[in-house]
């Protein structure tokens, strides 16, 4: 039987969310590593990484980055690390139900991918998916977890928080260097008003839609000092004095056959931005969010007439040096930012990079 997350509780705070899944991902775990000794261990190992990020965490979408987090810890150094991705995906798709699109995103793959691992991992496993489901429920029903070593986890979140934000510090000073000056014009932005010419007419489009059609090769102010466009391969970012950086759709390091999403933190004239390239989704994106320290920012997305799918992003909110700081230290795996396509679905995640090229 599959276990019921849509009827859990909300995690309002994490004491509240660990007590409550404490037992399921004890459970996953033991069905992950096939290992008793390691199990709670793993359970444990990924609350504190939740804990450590917790703040940064939505609660509405917890469920997806503890699953994540659990994953990749197991993953993490293993040997026979392909036998293991196969398991994890029966794992994820038997026993926690998650659809092939989701496990995608989880695991930083296509769903090609996931239905090729999950064919062979059920053809080596000698048995369909119906045996397997009920293979995972034997091999779970007698375990009883232990009770939540809270205090435990919440200090070594603490510890694990403390020593990412001095890392993160470490980064955002590399981008204060004179390098990064001279490099941060490849950096997609935010800007004040969004539009090309700062016209009345031009505010008042974008504040109908975040999403922007524009010409082959139309240049648009994003912050003082930065413009962008886009061709037929990538897109492009101009900062002042011309500096000048493109980045091409084959060489973005987005998937090439499934809906994905790049972010980076720049730094133009005194002011810290984030922007990158979507591409995959079949038609324009309904909206691209951030997730920031003090809110969700509604991205700009600028996306070429007649090639849709496609294009740059970029937030129209300045950012601190604080929460720039806060940003870098998930890396990419804290998956900040959040493509949607027409229909309001996710299509894509990212987690947020250093604006260095």
């Amino acid at each position: 039987m599959l276990p019921a997350h849509d009827v859990l509780p909300a995690p309002h705070d994490f004491a509240a969310y660990a007590r409550t899944n404490w037992p399921r991902l004890v459970m996953t775990a033991r069905l992950l590593t096939d290992d008793p000794g390691e199990t709670e261990e793993l359970a444990r190992r990924t609350l504190v990484l939740t804990y450590a990020r917790w703040r940064r965490v939505p609660r509405d979408d917890a469920d997806f980055h503890v699953r994540r987090a659990l994953v990749k810890g197991h993953l993490r150094g293993l040997r026979g690390r392909q036998a293991a991705r196969r398991r994890a995906v029966l794992v994820l798709r038997l026993w926690e139900g998650m659809a092939d699109v989701e496990i995608a995103q989880l695991l930083g793959c296509s769903v090609g991918a996931v239905r090729a691992h999950a064919k062979r991992g059920v053809r080596e496993a000698g048995a369909d998916a119906g045996r397997l489901r009920e293979r995972y429920a034997r091999a779970v029903e007698d375990i009883v977890p232990s009770e939540v070593p809270l205090a435990g986890i919440e200090a070594s979140g603490r510890a694990l928080r403390r020593r990412r934000l001095a890392a993160a510090s470490a980064a955002c000073a590399a981008l204060l260097t004179p390098a990064a000056l001279l490099t941060a014009g490849g950096i997609g932005g935010g800007g004040t008003d969004g539009t090309s010419g700062g016209g009345a007419g031009g505010a008042a489009r974008r504040a109908e839609s975040p999403v922007r059609v524009v010409a082959l090769g139309e240049r648009v102010s994003a912050v003082p000092g930065v413009r962008m466009w886009l061709t037929a391969d990538g897109g492009h970012w101009s900062a002042s004095k011309g500096r000048h950086h493109v980045q091409r759709l084959t060489d973005s390091g987005l998937p090439l056959d499934e809906p994905g999403v790049s972010a980076r933190v720049g730094y133009v004239r005194d002011r810290f931005f984030l922007s990158g390239l979507y591409r995959g989704l079949r038609g324009d994106p309904g909206r691209v969010e951030v997730r920031t320290p003090t809110g969700t920012i509604t991205a700009s997305v600028l996306t070429l007439a007649g090639s849709p799918g496609w294009g740059i992003w970029y937030a129209n909110t300045p950012l601190s040096g604080k929460d720039v700081k806060t940003l870098l230290a998930g890396g990419r795996s804290e998956q900040n930012v959040t493509a949607y396509d027409a229909s309001g679905k996710v299509a894509a995640r990212s987690g947020i990079e250093v604006g260095l090229v």
